[in-house]
């Protein structure tokens, strides 16, 4: 698959509730590879947006394709298949070990009555590894870290083997050294070729882990493209409606106050 091929591509989108239109004009592209952050305040759509994407919701207007496919084509196991989920947190009272998580993700293309065979638990051992945590394997989700815990289920959506990946604020809840930990990760994904979308609420994360950004409040969507060409002092103003001024480091990367 060529590298700027779109996996996930929405053409004039409009999403909402019971078909009630919450925001239009949605076009993005997603390509192998690239890393594409949804900043907004909260209430803004960015969730149902992120439903939609993962064909929880209907579109209001509009299409979403999946490797050049219409969503509203393709089965849940087809969609599992192409696209992988990983939420803001893992809220289980059940002890599962990390790789009965993971198997989760790995037994997406298997048939509803199928259990997971030794391929299964191969693609599962090789995600934790290829994130660093293989020998959490056997470890009780409940007793690891935030950050330990949003990897496995990055890795759970790896073991999916999906070109592409959503990810609903991953590093929210965390402190600051699991966010550094898990914002390393997402970078290696996508540098290693995983496309990958996802919300946050810092721009100084969108700015060292994003190719593209799009920028969207009640009022619609303020701005999508290019880092540098859309995280503006004008636009993050508007977007967050508070002063926002821009700065390059010592580090060369933008900062936001």
């Amino acid at each position: 698959m060529e590298r700027m091929t779109p996996l996930i591509e929405t053409r004039g989108l409009t999403i909402g509730h019971n078909r009630k239109p919450l925001i239009g004009g949605i076009d993005l592209r997603l390509c192998r590879g690239q890393v594409l952050c949804l900043l907004g305040p909260n209430g803004a759509g960015k969730t149902t947006l992120f439903r939609t994407l993962l064909g929880l919701i209907p579109p209001v207007g509009g299409e979403v394709a999946l490797l050049g496919q219409p969503l509203s084509a393709l089965s849940r196991t087809d969609i599992a298949r192409r696209l992988g989920h990983v939420p803001q947190a893992l809220a289980t009272p059940f002890a599962f070990s990390a790789l009965d998580i993971v198997l989760m993700g790995a037994s997406a293309r298997l048939g509803p009555f199928a259990r997971p065979g030794k391929p299964e638990r191969a693609r599962a051992m090789a995600a934790l590894a290829r994130l660093g945590i293989a020998d959490l394997a056997q470890a009780e989700i409940t007793r690891l870290s935030g950050g330990q815990r949003q990897l496995v289920l990055i890795a759970r959506a790896l073991a999916q083997d999906a070109a592409a990946i959503v990810m609903d604020e991953p590093t929210a809840s965390l402190d600051f050294a699991n966010r550094l930990q898990v914002a390393c990760a997402i970078r290696a994904l996508a540098d290693a070729g995983t496309a990958i979308v996802l919300s946050t609420h810092d721009p100084d994360q969108a700015a060292r882990l994003g190719d593209a950004a799009i920028l969207l409040n009640r009022d619609g969507v303020i701005a999508t493209g290019p880092i540098q060409e859309t995280l503006t002092e004008a636009r993050l103003t508007r977007l967050y409606r508070v002063p926002v001024t821009r700065s390059l480091g010592t580090d060369g990367r933008m900062h936001f106050h």
